[in-house]
């Protein structure tokens, strides 16, 4: 068989490079640590690989986005943490107030020192984070929430807009809480419905107070009946319920008046409604559905009572909207407690979500290892075998390629 130059050449060239290529591929294995670097390897291995990747990659999102959750947590329950200071520090206040030995001017400064506390806790709910973003805003995070009005009042432009980030492949935890829920939506101390004193005659002298009204039953409950009025009458103290209408609906026709007796719960249309004290007859108040107080308007009825001074038209009225306000308050620092409690459970969930993930990063990590990891023994003793080949067909190469028949002649 005659082989020319050229087809030597040829052949010998494709062998070299056959021989370099298995060296730089080995090579390879070992600059990467790795035994499956493509499907070619081990094409089972190359999947279950792809799957612990994604896995990895997954965590790494999560481990970023809880990063974040934990901070805008973090921020609120500092906030919700300074709020009940504030709140505490206008309790102590109020308590001090009541005090028979306090004159007008000392009852004007603590008004003072509240309305300082108010502009603190609006401040409060104008927070901003690190990237001047307003916490407190809902979706609308550009727009200040909280603005006071020229009657004193607190006007919310934010929405109820919760964002939530996923943490874990199917578990999203909330970054905010909207400024109507943190600070607008109180409990009424009372229940579902708030009272108005008369302030002219006939007042309350008696210091007849509601202590709670509530809706026990919704089906039998119209919401457009009130609001409702309670009154004694002038000559017998009996006493009668009328709503929006002058209807009377406690006692319920054809029923006998009803004498009012201390601590009497009164019913009529789903409603029922405790009062303290012994009104005197012809006294009256009426009682208008409201759910919820917010803070800044509590805050507001605080400052104002004080700023009647000691001098009162009506002392057991006075009295009985002091006990009001107490009670409003210390439902008002339970509102801001839960609140801060909500953001404490998101990030104990966060915490919990780490640790998770941190395992799960080990055991894939681990898994993963088991199937690429590089046998650098194995792989070294391949390495050198190839480099070995290589050098051997160089070297024959280099050989044979200066021989000619003129070495026989």
């Amino acid at each position: 068989m005659r082989v020319s130059t050229a087809q030597f050449y040829l052949q010998s060239s494709q062998q070299m490079s056959s021989k370099s290529a298995d060296v730089n591929e080995r090579m390879a294995y070992l600059t990467s640590g790795k035994r499956v670097l493509t499907a070619k390897d081990d094409a089972v291995s190359f999947g279950t690989l792809a799957g612990y990747k994604n896995d990895l990659a997954n965590i790494e999102k999560y481990k970023r986005n809880i990063d974040r959750a934990e901070s805008h947590n973090n921020l609120q329950e500092v906030v919700f943490a300074d709020a009940e200071m504030i709140l505490d520090k206008i309790k102590q206040d109020m308590l001090l107030a009541n005090n028979g030995r306090m004159s007008s001017e000392d009852l004007q400064t603590l008004a003072d020192q509240i309305r300082n506390s108010f502009d603190q806790l609006l401040d409060i709910g104008n927070t901003q984070n690190e990237n001047g973003d307003y916490i407190f805003s809902g979706y609308q995070t550009e727009l200040q929430p909280f603005s006071q009005q020229t009657d004193g009042s607190v006007a919310y432009s934010g929405d109820t807009g919760v964002n939530e980030i996923q943490v874990a492949k199917n578990i999203k935890i909330a970054t905010n809480q909207t400024g109507d829920a943190a600070f607008l939506n109180v409990a009424n101390a009372i229940g579902d419905f708030s009272v108005n004193y008369p302030s002219i005659i006939p007042v309350n002298t008696s210091g007849v107070a509601v202590e709670s009204a509530n809706v026990t039953d919704r089906n039998a409950y119209n919401v457009s009946s009130g609001p409702f009025t309670f009154a004694t009458d002038p000559i017998t103290n009996d006493l009668t319920v009328t709503d929006s209408t002058l209807t009377v609906v406690f006692p319920v026709f054809p029923a006998a008046p009803v004498p009012y007796v201390a601590g009497q719960t009164i019913s009529f249309e789903g409603v029922d409604v405790t009062l303290s004290g012994n009104p005197l007859p012809g006294e009256s108040f009426v009682i208008s559905e409201q759910e919820e107080i917010s803070i800044f308007e509590t805050v507001n009825s605080a400052i104002a009572w004080m700023e009647q001074g000691t001098v009162s038209v009506n002392h057991e009225q006075h009295q009985v909207d002091y006990n009001t306000l107490l009670t409003q308050i210390n439902s008002t620092m339970s509102h801001i407690t839960s609140r801060r409690v909500d953001s404490g459970i998101r990030l104990q969930v966060l915490d919990n979500q780490t640790n998770r993930h941190l395992d799960t990063e080990l055991a894939v990590s681990s898994n993963k290892g088991k199937i690429e990891d590089l046998d650098f023994a194995k792989a070294i003793s391949e390495f050198e075998q190839a480099k070995i080949a290589l050098q051997a067909s160089q070297q024959a190469f280099s050989k044979v390629q200066g021989l000619t028949l003129f070495n026989y002649i």
